[in-house]
């Protein structure tokens, strides 16, 4: 059954009854999955934590004509698998390395009918099938963002783009990803406010674009991002 929240949520994106109707069972499938990889599952928290933090990603022009989509670190499926029902022609990659979450991912799929989406059972790093195949990464609550450009960079077409979801803003760190952001061909294109539903404070897309060919030594191998992150 769809709530007035998640109605209000598909007036504001243009979202049709069909797809309201797969982000209702997605809903339906967190609060019922014993394997949920979420403690958010009850509605309207969920409408809002899960879903609409995940669409307002479609304010982004760039977003409506993207092909090829990656979600890395995809968790419980947001925001890839949200986007997928708001973009049924764009393929989009749930990027997981953890067998549990992956098999959730799966069910979720399957349940809500999101043929457009698949499951990518695989490290990031190693995932070699994605490199410069994607026109959008996205990525929510993952890393660093110096560690999320280390990941995203290789996987993306030139032009494509990166969208990483970030709280507060804080200098410092736009600072390590500014320069982390010049070692592999990207550059920071806007910083984003949102207001993906009422109440939410300090909530930022921060948007990368690939200028530049991403050298052949990133990705580093597997965990060295995180243990050495760039521009640190």
């Amino acid at each position: 059954m769809k709530s007035s929240a998640l109605t209000k949520l598909g007036g504001r994106y243009g979202l049709g009854g069909g797809q309201l109707a797969q982000l209702s069972t997605i809903l339906d499938w967190l609060k019922n999955d014993a394997h949920a990889p979420t403690t958010v599952i009850d509605a309207p928290e969920a409408v809002n934590v899960h879903l609409a933090d995940s669409l307002v990603a479609l304010e982004i022009a760039a977003m409506g004509g993207a092909r090829r989509i990656a979600d890395i670190g995809s968790g419980a499926g947001f925001p890839g698998l949200a986007l997928a029902v708001a973009l049924p022609d764009a393929e989009v990659s749930l990027v997981e390395s953890q067998g549990r979450k992956c098999e959730f991912l799966q069910r979720a799929c399957v349940a809500a009918g999101v043929e457009n989406a698949r499951v990518v059972s695989a490290r990031v790093e190693e995932w070699r099938e994605g490199v410069a195949r994607n026109d959008v990464v996205v990525a929510r609550a993952l890393a660093p963002q110096p560690v999320v450009l280390e990941y995203a960079a290789p996987l993306l077409n030139p032009d494509g783009i990166l969208v990483d979801w970030r709280g507060r803003r804080n200098k410092e760190g736009e600072a390590a990803a500014h320069h982390a952001a010049g070692l592999l061909g990207m550059r920071l294109r806007e910083i984003r406010h949102t207001e993906p539903y009422e109440g939410a404070l300090h909530h930022h897309l921060h948007v990368y674009e690939k200028v530049a060919e991403t050298p052949a030594r990133f990705p580093r191998r597997v965990g060295v991002a995180r243990k050495r992150p760039l521009g640190s």
